[in-house]
Order: structure tokens, then sequence, then C-alpha cells
């Protein structure tokens, strides 16, 4: 009903009849057929095949089912999701059992999921008959197996929240399944007012790491099974005989040291197989030469050092330029020496180079061209800064004593590729400062290929999530920022190593990402 208007009458489908459960003595299921029927001196269609569409706000759109419905193989709610409905609505008087409750709220997220739809439950509560069973009021809201509110059984008896239908046709085209004929469906429209509200749901500044410590140690295990199982295939298939990586000190070399010991162990082969280079020019700070000798001793790994400063300067004195001019040239020239370095090495060992590159330096293009951006096998192209800082937080509470220190002590060292001297001893070049905080570049990153939200929705959400830390216009700056140069650093990911996909998000050019390297960036700015 709307303003007093029946908009449709929707009957049970599937009936009860086990258990506490009588439905069929006095009720029959509905029909597969649309009829029409009197009520309140309305008249209006009834039948389990109404969608009900929003005239102002075409992707919200309303199926109805009714409890046990839910239980079937196949709920009505399938074929309504199927034929456009995003919300689905299931009103219900699911009495309370021991484990139901568990039961219940699977079936919701089940149905969500494999519908891509926002699942409405509200079940009857307090003041219902107790004579045999009791209610509990257990109301949830589900968006696409995610849920977003749920009112405990026996508590407040209700729930409330947003729900994103944009995200929700997105995931429909992205998956494009069409089950049904929806000939017979009927569509009965009505208006509503649209207006922008305050948002009440939880948006994470940190969506790749789950919010619950017990959720987020689970992910970060299945994170480092996937990066180890896919090098160790990619060992087996190619023979290898030593793992050569670059230590710089960082996170993201760090964890790549540690999927290469893990890949390894499943292999059965000794941590000596792995080659930790460090490589010392012109930007290396004494805080992180120190953090990659302490991390090899820890993990048990020996450490070869190769300083490259005098290969650098022969080089730059070679094509006639300056040591004085700190350019792009004077930068790369040493990323570049680095990568020849390791290759050579690997072509010496039998080995592979083992690329320690992360998912946000490849979405902002900071890497050099054909420098740290070329290996053989990139084991962190699809794992974001902000979920290996996590990772690595994780290990170090799992860890000895010396371990942890050193692990601790590299997460927090800011994030530098230190290709310009130091100042005091200390790094000159800080990676936030030039382009911005990475929790806001994955943020941005999640939303805008996870959930295909533009502009204006991304902006709105990361103002809400990082309220009081970040004022307004810097979002905006770093967000003009994020989309200029993922659009105009296309190129180096169109020709990136082999890597492991390890979740939704990711910019494989021969998977997830496709994308022309002169594509433009206008439409997201």
């Amino acid at each position: 009903m709307q303003n007093g208007r029946v908009l449709g009458v929707i009957p049970k489908t599937h009936l009860g009849n086990y258990g506490e459960f009588y439905e069929k003595r006095t009720y029959a299921a509905a029909l597969e057929t649309i009829e029409e029927m009197e009520l309140f001196g309305q008249k209006a269609p009834f039948g389990n095949r109404l969608v009900f569409c929003c005239r102002e706000m075409p992707l919200f759109a309303v199926g109805v089912e009714i409890c046990e419905d839910l239980w079937a193989a196949v709920p009505p709610s399938t074929l309504l999701a199927d034929c456009g409905a995003s919300i689905l609505l299931n009103l219900s008087a699911s009495d309370e059992a021991v484990t139901k409750v568990d039961y219940r709220r699977m079936l919701v997220k089940s149905q969500s999921s494999r519908t891509n739809s926002a699942y409405v439950f509200c079940s009857a509560g307090a003041g219902e008959s107790t004579t045999d069973v009791v209610f509990s009021g257990h109301d949830m809201i589900c968006e696409n197996g995610t849920m977003l509110a749920d009112a405990a059984p026996f508590g407040a008896g209700y729930c409330t929240s947003e729900v994103d239908v944009e995200f929700l046709s997105r995931e429909r085209r992205r998956f494009a399944r069409k089950l049904f004929d929806n000939t017979d469906i009927v569509r009965i429209p009505f208006s509503m007012d649209v207006a922008e509200t305050k948002l009440t749901r939880v948006f994470w500044k940190t969506p790749f790491i789950p919010d619950t410590s017990a959720s987020a140690a689970e992910r970060f295990d299945q994170v480092l099974a996937i990066q180890s199982h896919g090098l160790a295939q990619r060992i087996k298939h190619t023979g290898a005989k030593k793992l050569l990586i670059g230590v710089s000190g960082g996170v993201d070399s760090t964890l790549a040291l540690i999927v290469s010991k893990e890949a390894l162990a499943l292999l059965k082969r000794p941590a000596e197989d792995v080659v930790a280079v460090t490589m010392p020019c012109f930007g290396t700070s004494p805080r992180t030469r120190a953090n990659a000798e302490k991390l090899c001793n820890a993990i048990g790994i020996s450490m070869r050092e190769i300083n490259i400063g005098e290969s650098v300067k022969k080089h730059l004195e070679d094509i006639g330029h300056s040591m004085d001019v700190h350019d792009a040239a004077y930068e790369n020239a040493q990323a570049r020496e680095r990568t020849q370095v390791l290759m050579d090495l690997a072509n010496m060992h039998g080995g592979l180079v083992i690329g320690t590159g992360d998912l946000s330096e490849l979405a902002l293009g900071f890497a050099t061209f054909n420098g740290d951006h070329m290996s053989n096998y990139g084991v962190n192209a699809d794992v974001p800064k902000t979920l290996i800082r996590a990772m690595l937080r994780y290990f170090a509470s799992k860890s000895g004593d010396a371990l942890r220190e050193v692990l601790l002590d590299i997460v927090d060292t800011p994030v530098s590729p230190e290709l310009l001297p130091p100042k005091d001893g200390e790094i000159a070049q800080v990676t936030e400062e030039l382009v911005g905080p990475y929790e806001l570049h994955d943020f941005f990153l999640y939303h805008m290929l996870r959930r295909g939200a533009g502009k204006s929705k991304i902006i709105r959400l990361a103002k809400y999530a990082f309220d009081g830390d970040y004022d307004d216009a810097t979002i905006e700056k770093w967000y003009s920022l994020f989309i200029r140069r993922f659009f105009a650093q296309q190129f180096k990911r169109n020709c990136i190593p082999d890597g492991p996909r390890i979740g939704n998000v990711a910019l494989s050019p021969r998977g997830d990402w496709r994308m022309p390297s002169d594509a433009q960036p206008h439409a997201f700015l």
C-alpha cells in the first residue's frame, strides 16, 4: 500500500506443512497467473509475479515473497529479481528455535548474493501468541550477500539502512544472467519523493580489510595462500632454481620475501633458494638499509649487497646527464639499474625475478616503466598497499621478538622509492606527500572498480568515511589526482608481468581490466 492506495496483493507461494506448520489445512498456494481482486473497496492485481517500480528512480524496483517462500528450492524472489526487482521484501512469521537464527541469516545472505539484490526480511515478534512457539522479531537487511543491518532476535524489532541500487544494477550487468521469461510479470508503477539523506550505514575507510579481527586474520591467511601457491606453481612450471628479490626495507619487498619463502616451503625447498639483493644508491636511507638486513636475518635468508651507485653514475655520464639534476632520468636510471642487476642475476642462477609492486602502485602508475615495473612474476600485483600494511602487522603479531620488531618498523617507515638523496640521514622522498595518502587512493580504487561508483558518489562516501581525517578540499584534490594518474598510466598496466589474482579488484590487462592506453578520464572528473 502507498498513501492509502492498494498497489498490489501478493499471496504466499510455498505453504509450510511440516513440524509446527499446518498451512495447507486453511490456505491455497499462489497461482501462476495474475488475477484482479478487490480489497478495501479498491481493485488491485493479485499474484506472486508483481514488481513495483519507482518512476523517479527506475533502479528502485520491489518484489515481495512471504516467509516459507525463502526456504523453497527456487524462491519466487529469484524470478522477481531476474525480472528487475532490486529490493526483495519478505514479510515473515518465522518462529524461533535453537540454531534457527543462524540458518535464517544464511538463507537471507545466500538469496541476496545469488540474486544480486537487497533482501529485506521482517519477522513477527513481541505480541504474538506464545501458546506453542515464540516469535523473536528477527529483522535483516542484506545487500548482495553483505549484511547491512541485523536486528537480533528479541531485540529492537526493527532495523534500517541505505541500499545502493546502482551497485546492484552494476553487478547484474556484470554477470549478465537471465534465467526466466518475464512476459507474465506485471510491473506496477509508483511515485515517491527522492532526496539525498544522511547516511547511516558503515563505509569502512579500508574496504580491502575486513572489519573484525577474526575475519581479517582469515583474509590475510587466504591472501598469503593464493600468492604462495601461485608462485609455487610458476616455480614448478619453469624449473626455477632460485628466486631473486630486490629487498628495499619497504613493505612491498617484505611481503614478497615472505611469499617467496612460503612458496618454497610448499615445494619442500630450502629458504636458501631465495636470493635477497639490496642495491643501495643515492637515495637509500640508513633506516631502510638496516631493516632490509634485519628482515633477512630474522627469517633466515642470506642477503647480498650490490651498491649500484658507481654504475648509475657511469650511465648518467654516458648519456650526458648531470649528477646535480635530480629529474625523472636521474631517478629512473636507478630503478632500471636495479632491475637489470636482478634480471642478470636470474640468468646467472637459473632463477625468476619476483616482482614486488602492489595494486595501489599499479593503479597510480607509481613505478618506473621497465624498472621496478618489470619482473618474471609479480606476487603483489593484486594486493593494495593498505592490505599489505595490515598483513605485515598481522604476521608481526604471530612472530618472535626479532621479526616482530623489524616488521613493525618497516610498516611504520614512510613509503618511498628512495631515488633522491636523504636529508640529514632521513628519507627525503615520501610517496604519500607526492601522490596522496594510500588509504584514500585504495578507497577510491575500491569504490570505482568494485562498486562501479562515479565521481559524486565516491567523493560523498569518502567525505563520510574520512570525516575528521581529511577536509573536503583535500579529498577532492587527491581524487582528481587519482583519476588523472589512473587513466594516464594505463600503458604501464598493459604490459605488466603475470601475477596471481587475489580479489575482486584487479588490474591485469589479460583479465579484469581491459582499457586502451589512451582512454580519457573526463567522465570521472
